[in-house]
C-alpha cells in the first residue's frame, strides 16, 4: 500500500515538472531576448552606429536620452505619442548633457560619458539593494521592463540595482514607495530636475505632501491604529489594476483599528476596454498636486493613446501651499475656455521676478513699521479683498462686529499689514503673508494696508528694506514703561521677602515648586509633546553603556554616543546630559522641550525623547554621523567639501535658519549659530543644532549678551568661538531680534565659501586675518578668485551671489541686513544684489 502511494506521487510529481518546463523556459527565453549586454552604449543622436535607447519587449517603455533644454538628460520614458511622459530621471538635478554623450553598460553598472570625457555614475548596484547576501555585484547585464522598471543583473540573474526603488516624481503600477522614501515634483513639464514640492512616506503612516521650506503638510492621509505603533511597515501601492492604496502589514505588538489597506483611489469609473492595453501611474505634478494617470494603448492600428487624470488628491489646485510665493495669492481663472492658476500679488506689491510669478512679491514702497512719527492714518489706507484667506497665524484676534471697524483697526496699528474678517472676528497679520488663496467658496474678507499714492517712496529694486529697525525705535519708545516695571517690580519682590521669613515657610515653597515642575513635566509628556518619547534613566544609561563614548561637550553638559534597542532593529542616538548648574539647567532643559519638541525641518536636529528623574535631566537626539560643518570646512579638504558640495550646505543652513525665524509656530532666535552647531547626517545634509541660547520671541527679545551655549571647538577657546560669531549688538547691550542671527548668518556663509575661520592669525598678510574685512577688499578689486584659489569648477556668479550675501548680513548695523527669506532669495539668483558697503572691523576683544 505504502509502496503504491509512493509511485503515485512520484508520477503526479513528474507529470507537473513536465507542464511547467516550458513556461520556465519561454519565459527565461523571453527575459533573455531583451537583455542589454556588457558594452552596449547609447548616444543622443540616432544614426547608423548607434541607437538614444533601450525599449522594453512591448516598446511602450524606454531607457536613454531625451532632450531637456539645451541638452539631453538621461531616464525612463513612456512612449505615448505625440507627447512622450518621462516617469524617471537620473541624476536629476545634474545640468543637461551634450549631444556628444554617451552611455555605455559597465561591470560597474550604467556610466555616462561627457563630451570632456568625465564619467558619471548613473547606477550603482551597490547603493540600493541589500548587498549581504550578493556574492557577486558585478553588473552582468541590464534591461528594461515591460512594468517601466529599469535593471541591472549579476552573473547569477539577480537584480542588484532597479530604478523601482529611487523614484523621482512618479510611481508605476507595481511600484511601492516605502517608508522614508518620498517624490519631488519636477520644476516644470519641460525641465525634470527637482521642483518645490514633496511627497514623504513617512515612518508612522502618514503618507504627506509638503510645501517648499516646510514641514507643514498641505494634504496628509494616515493609518489609524488604536495602540502605539512599535513594529510595523507602511508603504503607498500603486497595483496592476490602477488601485492606489496604503498598505500597513500588521507586524509583531501592533494592532490596526481599520482595515490594513485602505483604498485612497480607484478606477472604476475608468475601466479599459477590451481591445486596449492600460499602464498607470501615480505622479506628484508640478503644481504640487498628487495625480492618478490611466493610459490607454489601442491594441493595434495607431500607436496614439488616451491619457486622463483619473484622481487627484486635492480639487482645488490653490488648496496646494506653496503654488504661490509670499505675499501673493492664488486664483484659478478662465481663459480660452480653460482653468489657469494664476499668482497675484497682494495690493501694494510687485513681483520679485515678473517672469516668474510664482516666486511672490515684495513692497513697491518703503517700509517704517512702528519707526515714523506721523499717524498712521495719513500715511496709509486699506485695500478690501474679497473671498480671500491666508495660511499665517494672526498675531492678535479680536471680536468686531463689522469689517469696517476690523479694516480700520488695522489701519490705526502699525504692526498690522492684513486683517481677515469671518464670523465676527477680526484677525491682524504681519507679514509675509503665506499661501494665499482667494475663490467664491471662502467667505472671509481681507483688507490689505497700502501707502497712500502721495506718500509714496522709492526703494531699490527686488531688495529688502533697507531702513532701521523697528527694534532701535521701540527700544526708546518701551524704555520708560521697562523702567517702571522693574522698579514696581522690585518693590513688590522686597515685599514679598520681608514677609516670607521663616525657613519653614521657604522650604514649603521649594518643596511646592518642585512638586510643580514634576506636574509640568508630566503634564508636558501626556499632551503637548505626546511625540517626544520618555525614557528613565537606565534606559538611557544601558543605552550609552554607562556614558561610555563622548562625542561632543558644551556649556551645560556632555553628548554621547548611545544605541537604543527596538525589536529587531537598533537605533543610533545622541544623548545629552545636562549638568553642572541647577537653576539654569532646568531653563535649558525647559528651552530645548519647547522649542525643539515644535520643529520640524529637514535642516533641523530632531529631539527623539527627554529623561526627567529628580535632578538628572537628559535628551535625546537623531544621531549625526558625518560630524559637524566645522570638522567639513576647516580639515584637509575632502570630497564633501568640492564646491557644489558647499554651496548645497549654505541652502541647508539658511532653509533651517528661515524656518526658526518664520515658519515654525513661534518665532524662534538661535542665538549661537556657527559651524560647531551644524551636524551632518549620513547623506550629508546640514542640521541645525544646539538650541541652548535659542529663546521663543514674539517680536524682539533682550538678552544678556554674556550667556552661555553648547558647542564649540577648534584652535580656540569656547568664548573667543562664540565672540567670532555673535552680532555687535550683543556687545553694545542692545535688544536683539533676528537680525542678530542673520550676522552669524554672514560669517557662516562666508567660512563655507572660504573654508578657513573668521579670523585667522596663521596667514601670509594681517589683510587676511578677518575673512569678512579681506572678502570686503577682494569684492571691491575685483579678485574674488583669491578667496577660492584650491577650488577647481567653482561657478563664479554664484561665487559672487554669494559673497555679496554674506557681506550684506554681516552689516554693524543690524537694519541694514535682510531677513532670510531675502537672503535665499538673492542666493538663489531670483532677486537682484544691489553692491553691499564695506562691513565695519569686528571688536577682537
Amino acid at each position: 500500500m505504502a509502496s503504491s502511494s509512493v509511485l503515485v506521487i512520484f508520477l503526479l510529481s513528474t507529470v507537473l515538472i513536465i507542464s511547467i518546463m516550458p513556461n520556465v523556459k519561454a519565459q527565461r527565453n523571453h527575459s533573455k531576448s531583451n537583455l542589454i549586454s556588457l558594452g552596449s552604449s547609447l548616444s543622443p543622436h540616432v544614426n547608423n552606429l548607434s541607437i538614444s535607447s533601450w525599449l522594453s519587449s512591448s516598446g511602450r517603455f524606454a531607457f536613454g536620452f531625451y532632450p531637456q533644454g539645451n541638452g539631453f538628460a538621461v531616464g525612463i520614458q513612456l512612449l505615448n505619442p505625440p507627447q512622450n511622459t518621462v516617469v524617471w530621471t537620473a541624476n536629476r538635478d545634474d545640468p543637461p548633457v551634450s549631444p556628444n554623450s554617451t552611455l555605455k553598460l559597465t561591470r560597474d553598472g550604467i556610466l555616462l560619458q561627457s563630451e570632456g570625457g568625465q564619467e558619471i555614475r548613473i547606477t550603482n548596484g551597490l547603493s540600493l539593494l541589500e548587498t549581504s547576501a550578493i556574492s557577486n555585484a558585478s553588473t552582468a547585464a541590464a534591461a528594461m521592463l515591460d512594468s517601466g522598471n529599469f535593471v541591472l543583473y549579476n552573473e547569477t540573474f539577480f537584480v542588484i540595482w532597479k530604478s523601482f526603488l529611487s523614484p523621482t516624481d512618479t510611481i508605476l503600477a507595481g511600484q511601492d514607495l516605502q517608508m522614508s522614501m518620498g517624490l519631488v515634483s519636477s520644476a516644470s513639464v519641460a525641465d525634470h530636475s527637482s521642483g518645490r514640492f514633496s511627497l514623504e512616506m513617512r515612518n508612522d503612516g502618514n503618507l504627506a505632501a509638503y510645501p517648499p521650506n516646510s514641514s507643514s503638510a498641505y494634504w496628509s492621509v494616515m493609518m489609524t491604529t488604536s495602540y502605539p505603533i512599535m513594529t510595523t511597515s507602511y508603504r503607498l501601492s500603486l497595483n496592476l489594476s490602477g488601485f492606489l492604496v496604503l498598505n500597513g502589514q500588521r507586524g509583531q505588538y501592533i494592532s490596526l483599528s481599520t482595515p490594513t489597506t485602505q483604498v485612497l483611489a480607484n478606477r472604476s469609473d475608468h475601466p479599459p476596454q477590451d481591445n486596449q492595453t492600460t499602464i498607470y501611474r501615480a505622479t506628484l505634478d508640478v503644481d504640487g498636486n498628487f495625480r492618478l494617470y490611466l493610459h490607454n494603448f489601442p491594441m493595434s492600428g495607431s500607436s496614439e493613446g488616451a491619457v486622463m487624470a483619473i484622481w487627484s488628491a486635492l480639487q482645488h489646485p490653490c488648496d496646494v501651499q506653496g503654488i504661490c510665493g509670499f505675499n501673493s495669492y492664488c486664483e484659478v481663472v478662465m481663459q480660452k475656455k480653460a482653468a489657469e492658476v494664476l499668482c497675484k500679488c497682494y495690493p501694494g506689491f510687485v513681483y520679485n521676478n515678473a517672469s516668474q510669478k510664482s516666486l511672490g512679491c515684495y513692497h513697491n514702497f518703503s517700509v517704517e513699521g512702528c519707526t515714523g512719527n506721523e499717524e498712521p492714518r495719513l500715511r496709509y489706507k486699506v485695500e478690501a479683498l474679497d473671498n480671500t484667506s491666508w495660511n499665517n497665524h494672526p498675531y492678535l484676534v479680536t471680536p468686531i462686529r463689522n469689517k469696517e471697524g476690523c479694516s480700520d483697526s488695522c489701519l490705526g496699528d502699525c504692526n498690522c499689514w492684513a486683517v481677515l474678517y469671518t464670523d465676527g472676528n477680526c484677525r491682524k497679520y504681519k507679514l509675509p503673508l503665506l499661501y494665499g488663496k482667494k475663490n467664491s467658496s471662502i467667505s472671509s474678507k481681507g483688507f490689505i494696508k497700502v501707502i497712500l499714492s502721495g506718500n509714496m517712496d522709492s526703494m531699490p529694486n527686488n531688495f529688502p528694506d533697507l531702513r532701521k529697525s523697528p527694534t532701535v525705535a521701540e527700544s526708546k519708545n518701551n524704555s520708560l514703561i521697562l523702567i517702571l516695571a522693574i522698579s514696581l517690580g522690585s518693590i513688590a519682590f522686597l515685599c514679598s521677602v520681608f514677609a516670607i521669613s521663616s525657613f519653614t515657610i521657604y522650604k514649603h515653597r521649594v518643596h511646592r515648586y518642585e512638586k510643580l515642575l514634576k506636574q509640568w513635566s508630566l503634564a508636558l509628556t501626556d499632551q503637548e509633546y505626546f511625540t517626544l518619547q520618555s525614557f528613565s534613566y537606565a534606559e538611557l544609561e544601558r543605552a550609552t553603556d554607562g556614558f561610555k563614548e563622548e562625542i561632543g561637550r558644551g556649556t551645560f553638559g556632555a553628548v554621547y554616543k548611545g544605541i537604543l534597542s527596538g525589536g529587531s532593529s537598533n537605533k543610533t542616538v545622541a544623548v545629552k546630559r545636562l549638568e553642572k548648574v541647577v537653576d539654569e539647567g532646568v531653563r535649558e532643559f525647559i528651552a530645548e522641550i519647547t522649542t525643539i519638541g515644535r520643529t520640524h525641518h529637514r535642516n533641523l536636529i530632531q529631539l527623539l525623547g527627554f529623561c526627567i528623574e529628580g535632578s538628572r535631566k537628559l535628551l535625546v537626539y537623531e544621531y549625526m554621523s558625518n560630524g559637524s560643518l566645522a570638522d567639513l570646512i576647516f580639515k584637509a579638504k575632502s570630497v564633501h567639501s568640492s564646491w557644489k558640495e558647499r554651496v548645497r550646505l549654505v541652502f541647508d543652513v539658511a532653509k533651517g535658519v528661515l524656518y526658526l525665524h518664520d515658519e515654525c509656530s513661534v518665532h524662534i532666535i538661535h542665538s549661537n549659530l556657527k559651524p560647531q552647531n551644524v551636524l551632518l547626517d549620513h547623506t550629508w545634509t546640514a542640521k541645525i543644532s544646539d538650541f541652548g541660547l535659542a529663546r521663543l520671541v514674539p517680536n524682539e527679545t533682550k538678552i544678556n549678551s554674556t550667556g552661555g551655549g553648547g558647542g564649540g571647538g577648534g584652535a580656540e577657546t569656547v568664548e573667543q568661538v562664540r565672540r567670532s560669531y555673535l552680532a555687535p549688538e550683543w556687545q553694545k547691550n542692545a535688544l536683539i531680534s533676528v537680525k542678530a542671527d542673520i550676522y552669524s548668518f554672514g560669517i557662516v556663509l562666508l567660512e563655507i565659501v572660504c573654508c578657513r575661520r573668521n579670523i585667522e592669525v596663521n596667514v601670509s598678510t594681517p589683510d587676511e586675518i578677518i575673512l569678512s574685512s579681506w572678502v570686503s577688499k577682494c569684492f571691491a578689486a575685483g579678485q574674488l578668485d583669491k578667496l577660492v584659489e584650491e577650488d577647481e569648477n567653482v561657478d563664479l556668479k554664484t561665487l559672487e551671489r554669494m559673497v555679496k550675501v554674506g557681506l550684506w548680513c554681516v552689516q554693524d548695523d543690524p537694519a541694514l541686513r535682510p531677513f532670510m527669506k531675502n537672503v535665499i532669495l538673492m542666493l538663489e539668483g531670483t532677486m537682484d544684489i544691489p553692491v553691499p558697503p564695506n562691513p565695519e572691523l569686528p571688536s577682537l576683544v
